[in-house]
């Protein structure tokens, strides 16, 4: 019986093994065939899934903002909102093993995007979907009476938003003077400073 292929599961183990090769040599190095050998295919097979590097790589930069807004869906929300926003915040830093490798190749991507126009519109989206995330976390906390009513929302989301890529472009660059427990303070004391905006 011939072997049955999950064609977007394929898809992802490709984009995993471009992710390897970005993160080991460089995106310069991610051709089509360094790709396919590190997924354990042949550069023939690719066109099966990607008829195009461009294609490649515009998969595999939405497949890592997928995964952060999946892991962000999960969380608990039933709870008070300081916790949740601590979460969501959490989340879009280079806190584990895992979040160093999204963000080592998401920063990839972003840098070609500057010269690639294919990747140019899949960066503005995500930039616009965590601008959207900060306008929600700092709006729950107004609504929920944890943060004052009198803040800015428009201002504080993108203060919120700058202050959270700083922090992930630090732990991304500067391992060890920004290690995961430095980050995680400088979080939780910007999230404790916005809360006791009350009066």
């Amino acid at each position: 019986m011939p072997k049955i292929v999950d064609h977007e599961q394929q898809k992802i183990k490709v984009a995993e093994a471009a992710w390897r090769v970005i993160r080991r040599s460089g995106i310069e190095n991610a051709s089509v065939r360094n790709v396919a050998q590190e997924a354990g295919i042949s550069p023939g097979s690719m066109r099966h899934y990607f008829s195009t590097q461009a294609e490649l790589f515009s998969f595999s930069m939405s497949l890592v903002s997928e995964r952060v807004a999946t892991r962000i869906a999960a969380l608990d929300y039933d709870r008070p909102m300081p916790e949740v926003a601590r979460d969501v915040l959490h989340e879009l830093v280079p806190l584990s093993e895992e979040g160093r490798a999204e963000m080592e190749v998401w920063l990839a991507f972003v840098s070609k995007s500057l010269s690639e126009p294919s990747l140019h519109g899949h960066a503005q989206k995500v930039y616009d979907q965590l601008r959207s995330a900060m306008l929600l976390v700092v709006r729950g906390l107004i609504q929920y009476g944890s943060a004052s009513k009198k803040l800015n929302l428009e201002q504080e989301a993108e203060r919120m938003h700058v202050f959270v890529d700083g922090i992930a472009l630090h732990g991304l660059t500067y391992p060890d003077r920004m290690p995961p427990d430095r980050m995680e303070k400088l979080l939780d004391e910007y999230l404790d400073s916005l809360c006791q905006k009350q009066s």
